[in-house]
């Protein structure tokens, strides 16, 4: 019985091919990374595309960043607003990343206003540029 449950999605995921033979292989992240390294006031504009699965865009490690997200469940997630973050200025920088992330539209917004949104922003750290850059 579980070999056939096993031929019957191996038979699914062979048959959902581009039509000429090949797998299309639909990307599990499709971004755009927008960040402002030294804040949105000041210019300084940064812009990357992101592909994961297959690796691809203009992100400068696209490698590192997909192989962080593949590990992180949520990360584009908000700070809960019931949640008390400390009052720690981390710098101006600010991004924006949109797109998909397995399956799913995304619209997140990252600062580093304070001590919960320098967490967020740690988290995914490998897709935003530093104020150093």
């Amino acid at each position: 019985m579980r070999l056939l449950g096993a031929i019957a999605v191996l038979a699914a995921v062979v048959g959902c091919g581009s039509g000429d033979g090949s797998a299309a292989a639909e990307p599990w992240a499709r971004l755009t990374v927008t960040a402002w390294p030294q804040g949105s006031d000041a210019g300084g504009q940064v812009r990357w595309t992101l592909r994961c699965g297959p690796v691809g865009g203009t992100h400068p490690n696209r490698v590192r960043a997909c192989a962080r997200l593949a590990r992180l469940s949520n990360p584009f997630r908000p700070v809960p607003k019931d949640v008390a973050c400390t009052q720690i200025y981390g710098g101006p920088e600010q991004a924006l990343v949109t797109g998909t992330f397995r399956g799913r539209k995304v619209a997140a917004r990252f600062s580093r206003t304070d001590g919960c949104q320098i967490e967020r922003w740690n988290r995914v750290a490998v897709l935003l540029p530093s104020a150093a850059a």
